[in-house]
């Protein structure tokens, strides 16, 4: 799993007109699964989206997880994440999982955070053409990917 994080202000995100998810100050995760990716993998990553220290204290300096400011996740599926652009100008996304993959992992991904936030997770719809909006605290994004464990 790939995982870009952002510490947001806010963030939504839309589908057809109608939004699908929003939340005030929290993380948007902008979630790629890829076939190698698996229940560990799940509950390694949710563990670390909810556990960084990526908000600031009151001395400024961050040292906050989402959790201990009991603030909101929005997660979006983005199979571009495992783009591969070795060849040519057209991006490759044979690493990212094909749906009937990658539905049951978001879908457990979902619940793991869900769990280990303790409240529900703010989502898109997978595969949807979805318009996201944000904006980004800092700016801080951090990504993190499973098979790398950095």
């Amino acid at each position: 799993m790939r995982a870009v994080i952002q510490r947001v202000s806010e963030a939504s995100v839309t589908v057809d007109g109608v939004i699908t998810g929003q939340i005030g100050q929290g993380l948007l995760v902008l979630l790629g699964i890829e076939d190698a990716d698996g229940q560990e993998d799940i509950q390694w990553l949710s563990s670390k989206i909810v556990n960084l220290r990526i908000f600031n204290d009151d001395a400024g300096v961050m040292n906050v997880s989402v959790k201990d400011m009991h603030a909101d996740v929005l997660l979006v599926s983005q199979f571009t994440l495992h783009a591969s652009t070795k060849k040519g100008n057209r991006p490759s996304y044979i690493r990212a999982s094909k749906p009937d993959v990658a539905i049951p992992l978001y879908e457990k991904m979902i619940a793991q955070l869900e769990q280990d936030l303790g409240t529900t997770i703010q989502r898109g719809i997978f595969g949807a053409d979805m318009k996201v909006a944000l904006v980004n605290d800092g700016p801080v994004t951090i990504i993190i990917d499973t098979q790398q464990r950095e």
